[in-house]
C-alpha cells in the first residue's frame, strides 16, 4: 500500500483518507474505498473487490500521516483523533475554569470590601461602647431625676455590646470567605496556566497554528451598598442594618465560591483547616505565571473536572499524554450530554423540561429517575417564605414508585438540607446521602434503593438557589455508576434547574403581560339603551401578548354612547403602557361631553406631552339613540363599515385625519344617519392589512364578508353580533396575522319617538308643579300609572334643585325602554351630592330620597351645565303591553 502512495497509482485513496480523517472506520467507508479504487470491476466480483478494499484500507490506516508540511514527524490516525478529542475537552474545561476564576475573584473583592467596612464599623462600635460606659458610670455617681434615663442608657449599652460581638464574628467570617475565594482563584489560575500549556503542546504536536486563547479577565466588583455608621443616636440602627446586609452578601458570595469550586472539581478547605504552604497571590483581573514546578506539565497528570479527592489530586496516578491516554469522557458520553442538554434547553414549559430530563435519562443513563421541585417555585429574586417543601413533580417510568413520598418538608439543618446546600451530586451509598434519603423518600424508601453505587442524589440549583433534587437509580442487574457519572448527573441537574428557572420566569412574564392587557381593555361592555355591543381582541402572536390596540364603549349623558377604537404603533409593553394612558385620557375627555373632534384634539395634545415619538390612530364615534344619528371623528384610522338591515355593507366616508401625536392639525367630524337595525363595525388595521395585501384590499374583503354574512339571515333579520364577529375574524388566512386586532361591533336599536317625552321648564317656583303634571300625563299615555307617585316625587325633588340655581330654562326628558329613565338638565356645572341633613334643617333631603327610591341615579357634567338622571324599573306586563301596541 505505501508503494501505491509513492507511485501515485491510487491518488483517490489518499484524497479519500484526507476527507475522512476523524470519522469512524465503518464498513460503508470500506465500500466507498472499493468504489473509488476499483470503478471498472464487474458486478460478480463484488466479494473479492470488497476483500481487497478492506486490505487496502487497513494498510492505509496503519500508514503514518505527516503532521505538517514543514516537518517529517508522522502520526497514526487514531493518535490524531485522540489528540483532537483532548483539544476539544481542554477548551471546554478552560471555559469552565475561566468562569470559576471570575466568580471567585469577584467574591474575593466583595468579601474584602465587606471586611474593610466591618473593621471600620468595629472601631466605631468600640468607641460607642466606651462612650456609653462612661455615661453609665456618670449616672451611677450622680443618679438622674428620671430613672427611665438610666434604664434606657443601660439597654443601649447592652445593645451596643451585642453588636460589637456580632461585628467581630462577621468580620472573621468575611476574612474566611475572602481567604477561601483567594484559594479558589489561585487554583483556577494554576489550572488556566496548565490548560494553556497543554493546548500549546497539542497545537504544536498536530501542526496547527497556535491561536491566542488568553482572555482579558477583569471582573466587575459590585458595590456592597453599605456605609459606615453615623455618630448620631441612630448609629445602633445603622449597625443592625449594615450587619443584615453583610450577612446577605456573604451568604450569596459563599454560594458563588462553592459553586465555582464545584465546577472545577476543587474542594475548599474547612474553616478549621490550616494552610502552611504559602499560596500564590493572584491580582484581580490578572493571571500570574508561576514556576513550572507548581503546575502540571502537559505530559504529566493534570487534575480534571471530575477528579476531586480530599487533597484535590487526580483519581489516577497514570500519566496523562494528549496522544496515548483516552479522554476523560468518551465521545459517546459527550454526544449523549450534548443531545440531553439540547432537549432540556429547547423547551419553555415546565412540564416539557421535566419530560426532557426524564426521557433523556431513562434508560440511557439510569433505569429510574425521580424529580423533586420546590413548592411553590420561587420566581426571580424573590425570597421564598415558609419552610422548604419539595414535591415529586415527575418520575420515569411514569408510574410513581411505591417507595417515593409525594411531598417532603426539608428540615433546617437536617441531612437533606446539607446535601442540597452542597450542590454537588453524591452517590446514594455515601453517609450523607444515606442520612438524607429517608427524609426525601420516607422511612421505608431507603430500603428500596439498590445497594452500592447504583444511585445518585443530585441537587437542582438554579441561578440563585437550590430549587429541587433529582434521584437517579440503576437496577441491580446493571453496571453501577462510575465516578465520572457524577459529572454527567451534575450537568443534567444544572441544565434542568436553569431550564426550570427559565420557564418560571417566562411564565411570570406571560402572566404579567396577560394581566396588563386584560386590565387595559374593558372586561365587559356596558349594557346601554338603544344599542347592543360585541367585541374581540387578538394579539399579534402567542409570544407577543400585549399590544397597542384598544376598544371602548363609554356611556354619555342623554342615553348616548361613545364608541372608540384605537391603535398605538407597535405591539410591545411600551405600546401597551401608552395605550393605557391614551385610553384613560379618552375616558376622561368623553366624560366632559366634548364634541368628537375636540376629544381627538385634546388626545393629540396629551400624546405630544408623553413624547415626540408617540404615534397612534384613533376613531371616536358618538351614537344618539333618540335622534338615530352618529357623529364620527377620525385620526388616521381605517374607515368604519356600516352593515344595513337589508344586507348592504357600506364603507363610511369620513375624513381620514392625521394620526394622534403629529400635532398642529385639525380634526373634522361628520354626522351620519344610524338607522335602526344597522350594525357599525370599528376595527384596527391588523384586520385588513398584512404583508399579503394592502389596507384597501382588506377593507373591500371585509365589506364583502359582511354582506355575505348578512345574506344568510335574510333581509329582515340582522345577523347576531357574536356570530358576526366570529365570521369577520374567519376571513384571516395563513400569514394575515401581522398585527394586533381590536374589533368593536355596535347594533343600533334606537329609541322610538313614541317612547320619548321632552319639555322645557322656566326656572320659576311653579316649575316643580308643572313638571309633576307633565310626567303624570306621559305615564298615563304609556300605561305606567303605577309609577306615577314615585316618579312625581323624584321629579319634583330633582327639578326643585335645578330651578333653585339655574338661570336658563331647565330640560326634562322621559325615556321608556326596559326601564323608565328621567333626565333633568340645567346650566349649573356643579354636580350635586348626597349629604346627611341635620334634624333641624328643612332642606338637603332631596337627593337622599332619590337615592332610596330609584333603581340607580347619577349626574354628568356637560359643556353647558349638567344632567341629573334616575331610573325606575318597569313592570314586565307594561313592557309586554307596549310591545303589543307597537
Amino acid at each position: 500500500m505505501p508503494d501505491h502512495f509513492v507511485a501515485g497509482a491510487v491518488p483517490e485513496l489518499r484524497r479519500l483518507r484526507d476527507l475522512l480523517t476523524g470519522e469512524a472506520l465503518a464498513w460503508d467507508l470500506v465500500e466507498a474505498v472499493a468504489d473509488v479504487c476499483f470503478p471498472d470491476e464487474p458486478v460478480d466480483c463484488t466479494k473479492q473487490r470488497l476483500q481487497t478494499a478492506r486490505e487496502l484500507w487497513d494498510q492505509a490506516q496503519a500508514s503514518p500521516t505527516p503532521l505538517a508540511e514543514s516537518t517529517q514527524e508522522l502520526a497514526l490516525t487514531h493518535e490524531l483523533l485522540a489528540a483532537k478529542d483532548r483539544t476539544i475537552e481542554v477548551y471546554q474545561e478552560l471555559q469552565v475554569v475561566r468562569h470559576a476564576y471570575e466568580a471567585s475573584e469577584r467574591s474575593r473583592n466583595q468579601s474584602l470590601q465587606i471586611a474593610t467596612l466591618l473593621f471600620a464599623m468595629l472601631g466605631q462600635s468600640q468607641a460607642k461602647v466606651v462612650e456609653l460606659k462612661r455615661r453609665v458610670d456618670a449616672l451611677q455617681t450622680l443618679p438622674p431625676n428620671d430613672p427611665e434615663v438610666y434604664t434606657t442608657l443601660e439597654l443601649r449599652l447592652s445593645r451596643a455590646q451585642r453588636q460589637q460581638t456580632d461585628l467581630r464574628q462577621q468580620l472573621a467570617r468575611a476574612e474566611q470567605e475572602r481567604d477561601t475565594a483567594q484559594q479558589v482563584a489561585d487554583h483556577a489560575a494554576r489550572r488556566i496556566q496548565g490548560l494553556e500549556a497543554e493546548l500549546a503542546v497539542l497545537h504544536e504536536w498536530m501542526g496547527d497554528d497556535e491561536h491566542d486563547i488568553s482572555q482579558h479577565l477583569t471582573p466587575q466588583v459590585p458595590q456592597s451598598g453599605m456605609h459606615a455608621i453615623s455618630d448620631d443616636d441612630a448609629a445602633l440602627d445603622d449597625v443592625d442594618l449594615a450587619l443584615e446586609k453583610a450577612r446577605a452578601v456573604l451568604d450569596e458570595e459563599h454560594d458563588a465560591v462553592q459553586q465555582a469550586a464545584h465546577d472545577m472539581g476543587y474542594r475548599t478547605p474547612s474553616a478549621s483547616a490550616s494552610d502552611d504552604a504559602p499560596a500564590t497571590k493572584i491580582l484581580p483581573g490578572q493571571v500570574q505565571r508561576v514556576p513550572e514546578s507548581q503546575f502540571p506539565r502537559a505530559t504529566e497528570a493534570t487534575s480534571g473536572l471530575s477528579r476531586t479527592t480530599p487533597d484535590n489530586g487526580p483519581t489516577s496516578s497514570t500519566g496523562l499524554s494528549p496522544v496515548t491516554e483516552a479522554p476523560r469522557l468518551s465521545a459517546d458520553r459527550l454526544r449523549y450530554l450534548g443531545a440531553a442538554t439540547r432537549r432540556i434547553a429547547r423547551s419553555m414549559d415546565l412540564d416539557e423540561v421535566m419530560l426532557g430530563l426524564c426521557r433523556t435519562t431513562v434508560p440511557t443513563f439510569a433505569d429510574t429517575v425521580l424529580v423533586y421541585l420546590r413548592d411553590p417555585l420561587p420566581v426571580g429574586d424573590e425570597r421564598p417564605t415558609g419552610p422548604l417543601v419539595l414535591r415529586l413533580r415527575r418520575t420515569e417510568p411514569a408510574e410513581k414508585p411505591v417507595f417515593a413520598e409525594a411531598v417532603c418538608e426539608v428540615r433546617p439543618g437536617g441531612a437533606l438540607a446539607e446535601v442540597l446546600r452542597g450542590v454537588r451530586p453524591v452517590f446514594a451509598d455515601t453517609p450523607a446521602a444515606q442520612a438524607a434519603l429517608p427524609e426525601l423518600l420516607g422511612g421505608s424508601g431507603v430500603s428500596c434503593v439498590p445497594d452500592g453505587q447504583r444511585g445518585i442524589l443530585a441537587p437542582l440549583r438554579g441561578q440563585r438557589r437550590v430549587i429541587g433534587a433529582a434521584l437517579f437509580l440503576r437496577l441491580p442487574d446493571r453496571m453501577a455508576f462510575e465516578p465520572d457519572d457524577l459529572l454527567v448527573a451534575a450537568q443534567l441537574a444544572t441544565h434542568s434547574a436553569l431550564g426550570v428557572d427559565r420557564t418560571v420566569l417566562y411564565g411570570r412574564e406571560a402572566y404579567i403581560a396577560d394581566e396588563l392587557q386584560r386590565t387595559m381593555l374593558p372586561e365587559t361592555l356596558p349594557r346601554l339603551t338603544g344599542v347592543r355591543l360585541a367585541s374581540r381582541y387578538l394579539p399579534a402572536a402567542e409570544t407577543a401578548r400585549v399590544g397597542g390596540d384598544w376598544y371602548d364603549a363609554i356611556p354619555l349623558p342623554g342615553s348616548r354612547v361613545a364608541l372608540v377604537v384605537g391603535d398605538v404603533m407597535g405591539h410591545s409593553m411600551t405600546s401597551a403602557a401608552l395605550m393605557g394612558q391614551l385610553r384613560t385620557t379618552m375616558q376622561t375627555l368623553a366624560g366632559l361631553d366634548m364634541p368628537p373632534q375636540e376629544v381627538l384634539h385634546h388626545l393629540d395634545e396629551q400624546a405630544q406631552r408623553l413624547g415626540t415619538d408617540r404615534m397612534a390612530t384613533c376613531q371616536y364615534a358618538v351614537y344618539d339613540p333618540v335622534s338615530h344619528r352618529i357623529t364620527i371623528a377620525n385620526a388616521g384610522h381605517p374607515p368604519p363599515v356600516l352593515l344595513h338591515l337589508g344586507g348592504r355593507a357600506e364603507v363610511l366616508r369620513v375624513q381620514p385625519g392625521a394620526p394622534i401625536g403629529v400635532g398642529g392639525v385639525d380634526f373634522e367630524a361628520v354626522e351620519l344617519d344610524a338607522p335602526a337595525g344597522a350594525t357599525l363595525l370599528l376595527y384596527t388595521d391588523g384586520l385588513v392589512e398584512s404583508r399579503l395585501r394592502d389596507v384597501w384590499t382588506g377593507i373591500e374583503q371585509l365589506r364583502k364578508k359582511l354582506a355575505a354574512t348578512a345574506q344568510l339571515t335574510g333581509p329582515d333579520h340582522p345577523p347576531p353580533l357574536e356570530a358576526l364577529c366570529d365570521e369577520v375574524l374567519d376571513m384571516l388566512g395563513p400569514g394575515d396575522r401581522d398585527d394586533d386586532i381590536a374589533l368593536l361591533a355596535a347594533r343600533f336599536d334606537g329609541i322610538a319617538p313614541s317612547d320619548v317625552a321632552y319639555w322645557l321648564l322656566e326656572p320659576e317656583d311653579a316649575a316643580p308643579g308643572r313638571a309633576r303634571r307633565l310626567v303624570r300625563r306621559a305615564l298615563e299615555r304609556w300605561g305606567l300609572e303605577e309609577l306615577s307617585d314615585s316618579v312625581e316625587l323624584l321629579v319634583s325633588e330633582v327639578v326643585t334643585n335645578a330651578v333653585r340655581y339655574a338661570a336658563r330654562p331647565v330640560t326634562l326628558r322621559l325615556l321608556r325602554t326596559e326601564v323608565l329613565r328621567c333626565e333633568v338638565g340645567d346650566d349649573v356645572p356643579q354636580l350635586p351630592r348626597v349629604r346627611q341633613a341635620r334634624p333641624i334643617e328643612e332642606a338637603g333631603r332631596g337627593l337622599y330620597v332619590v337615592n332610596q327610591l330609584s333603581r340607580r341615579w347619577g349626574a354628568t357634567r356637560l359643556s353647558t351645565g349638567k344632567v341629573v338622571w334616575f331610573e325606575l324599573n318597569i313592570n314586565p306586563s307594561s313592557t309586554l303591553n307596549r310591545s303589543v301596541a307597537r
